[in-house]
C-alpha cells in the first residue's frame, strides 16, 4: 500500500493550491484520511481530516480557508487551500487509516509535498 501526493508548490500570499493524494495497493477499505503538515523546527500537526462518511475536522488555523474532500471509489483525498498565508509554509503529508483485510488496519503516510507561501 502506498500514498502518493501531488500539487504542492510555490504561491504568493492570498493565493490557492490544491493537494491531492491517491492510495493504491492491496486495500480492503479506508477509514479516516487526512492532511498533516510540518514546518521547519516545528512538530507535525494535523491540518484536516475526513472520515469515510464525510465528517470533517479542521485545525483552527485553517478553518474557513481550507477544504478537505475525498472520493471513496477512487481512494483519493484532496485539500483545497485558499487565502494562503506565509505561516502555511510546510511539508504537507497525506495520511490514511487503511484496512488491508477485514481485521487489520494500519496507518500509512505519503512522502510529503512542499508548500511554500511567499509574502
Amino acid at each position: 500500500v502506498q500514498l502518493v501526493e501531488s500539487g504542492g508548490g510555490l504561491v504568493q500570499a492570498g493565493g490557492s493550491l490544491r493537494l491531492s493524494c491517491t492510495a493504491s495497493g492491496d486495500i480492503f477499505s479506508i477509514n479516516t484520511m487526512g492532511w498533516y503538515r510540518q514546518a521547519p523546527g516545528k512538530q507535525r500537526e494535523a491540518v484536516a481530516t475526513i472520515s469515510r462518511s464525510g465528517i470533517r475536522n479542521y485545525a483552527d488555523s485553517v478553518k474557513g480557508r481550507f477544504t478537505i474532500s475525498r472520493d471513496n471509489a477512487q481512494n483519493t483525498v484532496a485539500l483545497l487551500m485558499d487565502s494562503l498565508k506565509p505561516e502555511d509554509t510546510a511539508v504537507y503529508y497525506c495520511a490514511a487509516e487503511i484496512l488491508v483485510s477485514r481485521n487489520y488496519e494500519y496507518d500509512y503516510w505519503g512522502q510529503g509535498t512542499q508548500v511554500t507561501v511567499s509574502s
